[in-house]
C-alpha cells in the first residue's frame, strides 16, 4: 500500500483527536486556569506594532518564517486534538511584535524561536541574540527602526550572545551584514569551544533530530504543529556566526556599551555549558538569558546535547536572587514575555530555582535507593507548590528531565545484567515478534492495549512489527494512528511534535529539508584546531584501519604548524612552531584555502611539499554525514 498524503495524514490525526489522553498526571489541567489573565496582560504589555502580514521571505522569495501560519490559535477553547495547557502556552507564544519593555529596553518577540532585545545607547543600539537566521533578524530590526528610529541614525553599537546555542546568534549577519568590524561581540567564555561542538560536531545528527522536535514537516494547524513551548517554531533561513571579540569571565564583570553599563553573572552548566544573565542597573531591568522562562526547561534536550546541571542551575538562580535584589523592576529573558516587580520577579526565580532543585535531588534520593530512571520518570511528582505556570512541562518535561539528571550520575546502564548487551533494535524486534507469534498476532495485541487505553505499550509492541518487518504497512498504519493520539495527549509540544512527526514519516517517509547549523559562516568561523576536529569525526575507522600517515598543515600567518597523523582508524594533531621533519607531505595556507580544500575545492594556491598523494589517502577515508537518516524505521 502506498503511504497516505499529508491530507490524509490531517485526517487521520482528526479521527484520532477524540482519543487524545494525558501523559502524565502532572499535566492535567487546571479548571477555568486558561482565563487567568495575567500571563495573557504581561505577553501583550508594551505592544508597539508589528507587520502585517507578518511574514519573512529570503532574498530569493522563499517564506523562512510565517507568524500568520498560527493564527488559528486566536481560539480560546482548546479543540480536542491538543491538550488545552499547552494550547494556553501556545496562544502566549505566538503573539509577535516590538514591545517596549522599559525604558530603552526593547524586545522583538514572536519572529523566531527566541526574541531579540534592543536596548537604546547614547546614539546606537545594543542588540541582545540575534535570532537565528539573517532574514529575521533583520527583519526584527527593521521593525524596531520603522517605530523608534526612521532615520536610520542608530548603528548596531554591540551585540550579545547570551549562550551558544543556534537560537541567539544565528541571525548576527541580520543586524551586522558587514561582520563585526569594529563593533564589540560580545559573549561568555568558552562560548566559541560550545557552538562548535553542537553545531558542527553533531550538528548533522542535532538537526535531523531538531526536525522531529520542533516539527518542521508538520503542517500548522490545531492537529498538526502548534508551537514548541519555547516559541512557535525555527526560522529557515541564513544561519552564520560572528565570532565573539568580547569575553565574559567573572560574575561581577562591568562594561560599558555607548553609554550603558551592563553587569554580568556567570552561570556555566546551566541551560548551556556556557550562559550569562547580565543586569542593567541603571535602567533596573535583568535578563535572565534562558535560566528563568515561563516553563521547566530541558535538563537534557531531546534532539541531543550535553546533560545539562540541574543542581548548578538551581543554585546559580538562588545567586541571581541575591545579585539583583531590590535592583530590578522587571527581568526578561531570551524567551517568552517579560516580568515585572520586584516581588513577581523573585517568585519567579524561587520557583524554578526550588523546581531544578527538586527534580535533582528527589531524582538523587531514589536513585540511592535503587530506583533506575526510568522507574523515577513514573514515581516522581512535583509538590503543589511548584505546579505553577512557569514550572509546567510544555518544553522540558518531568519526565525526560529526569532521566537526564539519572544519566548524568549513572549513565545509560541500569546495573540490570539483562540490559547489558541487549540485541540492536532491529534484531530485537524480530525475536519480540517471532516470541508473540508473528507480525500479525503482534500487531492484534497492540490493538487491544490501545483500545484498552495502553496506548505506550501498544507503541512498544507496534514498533517492533516496524523494526522487524518494515514493509508491513499494516503496522506502520496502527503505529502511526497511536503516535497521533499520543501527540494530541501531550501537554509537552516537543514530545507532541515528536509523536506526530514520527506519524507523519511513518506514513509519508522520511521529510527532508531542515535548514543546517553549519554553513559557511559558521565553518569560517572555527578555528584551524576545530577544523581539524571537524575533518577527524568523518574518518571512516575500518576503511582507515591500515592506514599510516603523517602531514604538517602549515599557516605562515600565525606562525603555527599542525601535525596530523592517522593511525589506527584516528586521526589525531598537535601544533608548534616548527615543521615535522618526518611528515610525508607539508601544506602550506591560508585559513581560507583550508576551508575551500575542505569545500572539496581542490587545493588552488596551496603550497605542497612531499607526497601529495597522503592528502588524497585521507580524503579519501573521509565519510559523508547522512542529515535525512530515519528514525521511526530501521
Amino acid at each position: 500500500m502506498s503511504p497516505i498524503n499529508r491530507r490524509q495524514f490531517v485526517a487521520a490525526a482528526a479521527g484520532a483527536a477524540a482519543a487524545a489522553v494525558a501523559l502524565h498526571p502532572a499535566s492535567a489541567f487546571a479548571a477555568g486556569g486558561a482565563s487567568d489573565p495575567s500571563d495573557f496582560a504581561d505577553a501583550d504589555r508594551g505592544f508597539i506594532g508589528t507587520l502585517s502580514p507578518a511574514v519573512i521571505k529570503d532574498a530569493a522569495g522563499k517564506v523562512v518564517w510565517d507568524a500568520d501560519a498560527y493564527d488559528f490559535l486566536e481560539a480560546e477553547k482548546a479543540p480536542g486534538s491538543a491538550d488545552a495547557s499547552l494550547w494556553r502556552q501556545s496562544r502566549l507564544v505566538r503573539k509577535h511584535g516590538l514591545y517596549k519593555v522599559a525604558e530603552r529596553i526593547y524586545q522583538v518577540r514572536g519572529f523566531d524561536l527566541s526574541n531579540m532585545t534592543i536596548v537604546e545607547g547614547d546614539s546606537g543600539v545594543i542588540v541582545i541574540d540575534p535570532l537565528i537566521s539573517a532574514e529575521t533578524a533583520a527583519a526584527a530590526l527593521a521593525l524596531y527602526r520603522k517605530h523608534r528610529d526612521p532615520q536610520n541614525k542608530r548603528e548596531v553599537v554591540a551585540l550579545i550572545y547570551t549562550h551558544p546555542h543556534v537560537d541567539h546568534f544565528g541571525g548576527a549577519y541580520g543586524v551586522l551584514p558587514g561582520g563585526a568590524g569594529g563593533v564589540p561581540v560580545v559573549a561568555p567564555e568558552g562560548f566559541l569551544e560550545h557552538a562548535v561542538s553542537e553545531n558542527v560536531y553533531a550538528g548533522t545528527a542535532m538537526t535531523r533530530r531538531a526536525g522531529y522536535m520542533y516539527g518542521a514537516h508538520l503542517p500548522k494547524s490545531a492537529r498538526g504543529q502548534i508551537g514548541c513551548g519555547l516559541g512557535q517554531s525555527v526560522s529557515l533561513g541564513t544561519v552564520g556566526l560572528i565570532p565573539p571579540t568580547v569575553s565574559i569571565a567573572r560574575t561581577g564583570q562591568v562594561e560599558s556599551f555607548d553609554g550603558v553599563r551592563v553587569e554580568f553573572q556567570m552561570t556555566p552548566g546551566t541551560e548551556a555549558p556556557a550562559e550569562m544573565n547580565f543586569l542593567f542597573p541603571d535602567l533596573r531591568a535583568v535578563c535572565m538569558a534562558e535560566n528563568a522562562t515561563h516553563t521547566m526547561h530541558n535538563i537534557i534536550t531531546l534532539r541531543g546535547a550535553q546533560v545539562r546541571d540541574a543542581r548548578e542551575w538551581a543554585r546559580y538562580l538562588g545567586e541571581s536572587m541575591e545579585w539583583c535584589g531590590g535592583r530590578v523592576d522587571v527581568a526578561f529573558a531570551s524567551h517568552h514575555w517579560p516580568t515585572w516587580g520586584g516581588a513577581e520577579i523573585g517568585e519567579l526565580l524561587r520557583q524554578q530555582r526550588d523546581l531544578y532543585a527538586y527534580l535533582h535531588d528527589q531524582t538523587l534520593r531514589l536513585i540511592n535507593v535503587g530506583r533506575t530512571g526510568r522507574e523515577i520518570a513514573e514515581e516522581l511528582e512535583l509538590p503543589p507548590g511548584l505546579r505553577g505556570w512557569a514550572n509546567r512541562g510544555y518544553y522540558g518535561s518531568l519526565s525526560h528531565n529526569v532521566k537526564g539528571i539519572y544519566q548524568r550520575y549513572m549513565g545509560w546502564f541500569d546495573a540490570n545484567p539483562a540490559h547489558l548487551w541487549e540485541h540492536p533494535p532491529v534484531e530485537e524486534a524480530r525475536r519480540y515478534v517471532k516470541a508473540l507469534g508473528g507480525g500479525a498476532a503482534t500487531v492484534a495485541k497492540a490493538r487491544r492495549f490501545a483500545k484498552e487505553g495502553d496506548l505506550r505499550f501498544a507503541a512498544t509492541l507496534l514498533n517492533h512489527v516496524v523494526f522487524a518487518d518494515p514493509g508491513n504497512g499494516r503496522a506502520k498504519r496502527e503505529l502511526a494512528a497511536v503516535y497521533t493520539k499520543l501527540g494530541h495527549g501531550s501537554e509537552n509540544a516537543v514530545w507532541r511534535n515528536f509523536y506526530l512527526t514520527g506519524a507523519l514519516e511513518l506514513t509519508e517517509g522520511v521529510q527532508v529539508g531542515e535548514s543546517s547549523t553549519a554553513g559557511p559562516t559558521m565553518l569560517s568561523a572555527l578555528s584551524v584546531e576545530q577544523l581539524i576536529d571537524s575533518v577527524a569525526i568523518r574518518v571512516d575507522g575500518p576503511k582507515a584501519w591500515d592506514l599510516r600517515l603523517s602531514m604538517d598543515w602549515s599557516f605562515p600567518a600565525s606562525g603555527v604548524v599542525h601535525h596530523l597523523t592517522l593511525r589506527n582508524g584516528a586521526l589525531t594533531h598537535r601544533s608548534s612552531g616548527e615543521p615535522d621533519p618526518a611528515a610525508g607531505v607539508t601544506l602550506t595556507m591560508s585559513k581560507a584555502q583550508l576551508l575551500a580544500l575542505l569545500a572539496g575545492k581542490g587545493l588552488g594556491d596551496i603550497v605542497v611539499r612531499g607526497d601529495v598523494s597522503l592528502l588524497q589517502k585521507l580524503l579519501g577515508v573521509l565519510g559523508k554525514p547522512d542529515k535525512d537518516f530515519a528514525i521511526v524505521t530501521p
